[in-house]
């Protein structure tokens, strides 16, 4: 059995377009953190519409009750003990300042991977990107929505950034805004 570690409750928001890498570097942040005897709970977008808000389409007001429920989930992991990533597009400032009320501003850190839409639609393996642009779907975040990036982010990470020195860069963060005892027991330094 793999030994864990209670730390203050605390969430992180990973929010950008579609395909900019947000699904990625939280998984692997939550394999950092496990190594490091951290109890993690991961929420993403795509696996909470495909249950919890499955009743809602993608006009601003349903994106924004899908975060609110993402944030009263996120929640309700923090007061049970975990450290909290949760992965959403998040389109707008409004939904993200909800977000972090609802967890409390000093449980929160939001982080911003910064990828340009170029990129993003590069990586679109479900050929969303493609749909949205022949006005298959509507109110696609990038295309037909507009997605406001933050303004003062807890982190910014460029899509030029190697995987592993981004996933590094939130570690630490959390390592800061949590205060980890023994910071050097957790060795989140990226490797190369």
């Amino acid at each position: 059995m793999h030994k864990t570690t209670t730390l203050r409750c605390f969430t992180v928001l990973f929010t950008g377009l579609s395909g900019a890498g947000k699904t990625t570097v939280s998984n692997l942040v939550a394999a950092r953190l496990y190594k490091a005897g951290i109890r993690t709970y991961s929420l993403d977008g795509d696996v909470l519409r495909s249950g919890l808000s499955a009743d809602l389409g993608y006009t601003t007001k349903d994106r924004t009750e899908n975060l609110r429920r993402a944030a009263e989930l996120a929640k309700l992991m923090q007061e049970s003990g975990n450290l909290v990533l949760a992965s959403f597009i998040a389109p707008t400032v409004k939904s993200r300042t909800q977000f972090k009320e609802i967890v409390d501003a000093k449980n929160f850190m939001e982080v911003y991977i910064d990828t340009p839409i170029e990129i993003c639609e590069q990586r679109d393996i479900k050929g969303l990107y493609k749909k949205a642009r022949k006005g298959e779907i509507l109110n696609f975040t990038g295309i037909s929505q507009d997605y406001e990036p933050p303004t003062n982010p807890d982190l910014i990470l460029s899509h030029l950034l190697p995987l592993e020195t981004a996933v590094a860069k939130v570690c630490l963060s959390i390592q800061e805004k949590i205060f980890l005892p023994k910071a050097d027991q957790y060795n989140f330094k990226a490797t190369h």
